[in-house]
């Protein structure tokens, strides 16, 4: 590593496995001599790159040098991230980028703004072959907040993260005391981070995710091992759907989850958990509100196709019985959904779904339904799957007003159409399970599921 050993470099040592970190480049400086640029000392020309392992895997690395040109992107400092994007592409292993950035090295121009190009061209290439992961630890701004986004996984650090595209003060009638959007919180509400904290959280929660994910896109992914009971009863399992994600850390081998985008649409719960010593990506519907958002469901659709590229099954916990009434659902909905459906549709992942409680309508249909590709589909015995409230529907179907006539109709609707065992005679649901039963079911569903194959239409590429 670089001489001055700083908080870039530090940060690679936190995350890292001790003593695990080769650095690659480390002689090189900064090329341009405008402005008297020659006569700075630019070493590691402000990034440290190079490779180490995470519990015993490698996984490449870099980690910009606030100290050095203010950790600014210049054609050197773009060309040593762009070696390491290469040979993590080669090798099939994640790359992580640590940032604490002043932006584009002005005293270069052109040459600057070609390197930071070239940066998004390697994340886009990288883009589902291998895991991108990004921490902000200072600033991160204009052109250089294209780069967490372009990554799979981001988070920022608490006391000087920032991440933004437009400082609060050059935005008009706005200031950081009125609304500070380059905040941690803010980006975290917004959708644009996973996880923020302390470096030492960051680093815990990155090893984490990192210790969840495969290597690259062909990386079947070895089992860890097995401490938990596979066929451990989840006693009381149903009491908990007004948080999916305790549901989850329930289901889960020894309760591990990692929720992504956790604070961001509150009504999806998106994460990873592990089901017999394999990663299963999970989406729920929170429990607290019954109705599917629109950010919720792209929340749903982008996760759903990360573990698609990346082989990672998918269980599903539908409980959602409207879309949310809102001028803002009314014109973010439509396209949102049909990003859903498409996901689960073209996903060709083992995808089991459990109905935990209501069922409704399109959400049914959305959260990974038998018809938009779920593999497997149980459902609890106090579930409900039909278009809509009974109550609601006898109304429409009697077209009166008479309380005790729309109650007769409410009944026999509920009976005949919306009762779990209608569905499941219909095909629609597989098996009728006991809540305590999911984490045996499940994890039988997947086992059986491991070597499923599924072509697709031969084409380049969707348009949803």
């Amino acid at each position: 590593m670089s001489e001055t050993v700083n908080a870039a470099g530090r940060r690679i040592t936190a995350l890292l496995d001790a003593n695990s970190f080769v650095e690659i480049g480390g002689r090189i400086t900064a090329r341009s001599t405008d402005f008297n640029l020659s006569a700075a000392q630019t070493p590691s020309d402000g990034v440290i790159t190079g490779y180490g392992t995470i519990d015993g895997n490698l996984v490449y690395i870099y980690s910009q040098d606030v100290t050095v040109l203010g950790g600014s992107v210049g054609e050197m400092h773009a060309k040593k991230i762009n070696r390491v994007y290469s040979l993590a592409r080669r090798t099939g292993a994640p790359i992580i980028g640590l940032l604490d950035c002043s932006g584009i090295r002005l005293e270069e121009a052109a040459d600057a703004l070609s390197a930071l190009g070239l940066i998004f061209r390697s994340q886009a290439m990288a883009s589902g072959v291998i895991p991108q992961i990004t921490a902000v630890y200072g600033c991160c701004g204009g052109g250089l907040s294209i780069v967490p986004a372009l990554a799979d996984f981001n988070f920022i650090e608490t006391e000087g993260g920032r991440l933004f595209v437009n400082t609060p003060d050059s935005i008009k009638g706005n200031n950081a005391g009125k609304c500070d959007n380059s905040a941690p919180e803010y980006q975290l509400a917004k959708g644009n981070a996973d996880f923020i904290g302390t470096e030492a959280e960051l680093a815990e929660q990155i090893r984490l995710l990192v210790s969840m994910l495969p290597l690259n896109n062909e990386d079947e992914g070895a089992p860890v091992e097995i401490t938990d009971d596979l066929n451990r009863s989840c006693a009381g399992l149903a009491s908990t759907t007004c948080n999916a994600a305790d549901t989850l850390r329930i289901l889960s081998d020894n309760g591990v989850f990692f929720e992504t985008k956790r604070g961001y649409a509150d009504s999806m719960v998106t994460g990873f958990i592990r089901l017999g010593g394999y990663t299963v990506g999970a989406v729920a519907n929170r429990g607290t509100d019954d109705a599917l958002n629109a950010d919720g469901v792209e929340k749903a659709a982008e996760f759903i196709t990360f573990c698609d590229a990346f082989n990672i099954p998918v269980l599903t916990l539908a409980n959602a019985s409207s879309l949310k009434a809102c001028e803002c659902s009314e014109q973010l909905m439509p396209k949102a959904a049909a990003k859903l459906a498409y996901a689960y549709t073209t996903a060709t992942v083992p995808k089991v779904t459990v109905i935990t409680g209501k069922a409704y309508g399109t959400p049914y249909v959305l959260m990974g339904s038998r018809t938009v590709g779920a593999d497997m589909v149980f459902a609890w015995p106090a579930s409900e799957i039909g278009t809509m409230n009974a109550q609601m529907a006898a109304k429409i179907i009697t077209g009166s007003t008479d309380k005790e006539t729309i109650s007769a109709c409410a009944k026999e609707y509920s009976a005949l159409q919306q009762n779990v065992e209608s569905a499941a005679r219909r095909g629609y649901v597989d098996t009728i399970i006991d809540d305590a039963d999911t984490r045996k079911y499940v994890i039988g569903a997947f086992e059986m599921l491991y070597t499923k194959r599924e072509d697709r239409p031969d084409r380049k590429h969707g348009t949803v």
